[in-house]
């Protein structure tokens, strides 16, 4: 009898070994990305609330993107839609928040969740006429890092080949070793909560290419993707965009090659001249390429995935021209291998359309899927 109860202890505990070694190593397993896409103006940088909202992102959307091709989706979230000015929980947002995380586990589809704008700082508060308080204040330091310990308190229920964070969006600090000592906070913060998180660190002074030789990345620990946002050449880009100086430029444009002409150059005024002047030379895929070497000379280095968390052109930009910048971008991504983020899915940069003609932009997802799948 003794023997029997032996036996059948020991194959229960072999049951329940083989029942939770696959979580276990489904827990432990690697973020892996290739293309994916913002899903922008939804739980960031929008007023809009209650069903509208709810229905902004749903299960539709995130089986659209996987039967797309995309592997990954990048989630951009604000303080203000998560916490209210006294730090308490907006319960909506979280709820939406895990329900795509949900929705993108049950389709296989990973997630960035990015904290995107905080209230002590904004990636454009001095364009706006305001101004970050972030680097000076070690309380709002703090709240950054206790609002990453309540994010996290949510999310670690979920695989790290899910879900990785990206723990603040396009950081603008007047001196680079500001952000740098900020990411050692929020590493080990971090760290001493999830060991085996996926974490997204982005460049000082919008996450650009040309700042990335001032970055300190944590030292032995490759559970990190570095990431960079590129929208050059912007008078492409960001063409009539009236948010930005160089919108006014309302020229021909051309790419590749030299984008604004003498002719066009000469018939704008001093203000805008001095938007445009850099764009009267040529610009092609090895101008793209050069700009973003420094970026990838980094990510070598330490032997990390290099991600480009934001890219794309706006609605109103020359069609044709910004197809075949698409096209080069797509080519530069794949010949060393980084991971992509279009900025955006369904708003002014974005491919699809939330109305009842539930438009998509047949053109710019055939460039932009053109290239390299995940493993490939």
């Amino acid at each position: 009898m003794k023997e029997f109860s032996f036996f059948l202890l020991s194959l229960l505990l072999i049951v329940a070994s083989c029942t939770q070694q696959p979580a276990a190593e489904e827990q432990g397993a690697k973020f892996e990305i290739k293309r994916g896409v913002n899903l922008s103006h939804w739980l960031s940088q929008s007023q809009v609330r209650g069903e509208e909202r709810a229905k902004h992102i749903d299960e539709g959307d995130i089986t659209r993107l996987k039967e797309y091709g995309f592997d990954h989706v990048r989630i951009p979230i604000d303080e203000e839609q998560f916490w209210d000015e006294e730090g308490n929980k907006l319960t909506e947002a979280w709820d939406l928040l895990t329900t795509t995380l949900d929705n993108c586990q049950k389709h296989e589809l990973r997630a960035i969740v990015d904290l995107h704008i905080i209230r002590s700082h904004y990636f454009n508060a001095v364009n706006e006429g305001g101004a970050n308080t972030l680097f000076e204040d070690t309380v709002a330091q703090n709240q950054l890092i206790d609002m990453w310990k309540q994010l996290s308190a949510v999310l670690n229920k979920y695989p790290t080949s899910l879900v990785a964070y990206e723990f603040m969006n396009e950081p603008v600090a007047d001196d680079p070793e500001q952000w740098n000592q900020l990411i050692a906070k929020v590493h080990t913060a971090l760290r001493a909560l999830e060991p085996e998180r996926t974490l997204v660190i982005g460049s000082n002074l919008w996450q650009s290419v040309g700042t990335f030789k001032d970055l300190k990345v944590p030292e032995n620990d490759s559970n990190l993707i570095l990431s960079f946002h590129y929208y050059e050449p912007f008078v492409l880009t960001h063409y009539t965009a009236g948010w930005t100086p160089i919108g006014k430029y309302t020229g021909k444009v051309e790419y590749p090659g030299v984008m604004v002409s003498q002719e066009e150059y000469a018939k704008q005024s001093d203000e805008v001249k001095k938007e445009v002047e850099r764009f009267t030379k040529e610009w092609n895929k090895d101008s793209l390429k050069a700009q973003i070497q420094d970026a990838i000379d980094v990510a070598k280095k330490y032997n990390l995935q290099l991600i480009c968390g934001e890219w794309g052109y706006f609605e109103k930009s020359p069609k044709e021209q910004s197809l075949r910048w698409a096209k080069d971008m797509i080519s530069v991504f794949d010949e060393d291998n980084l991971a992509w983020d279009l900025w955006c899915y369904d708003g002014d940069f974005g491919f699809w359309k939330h109305d009842d003609s539930g438009f998509k932009d047949e053109e710019m997802l055939k460039v932009i899927m053109s290239g390299k799948k995940l493993g490939e």
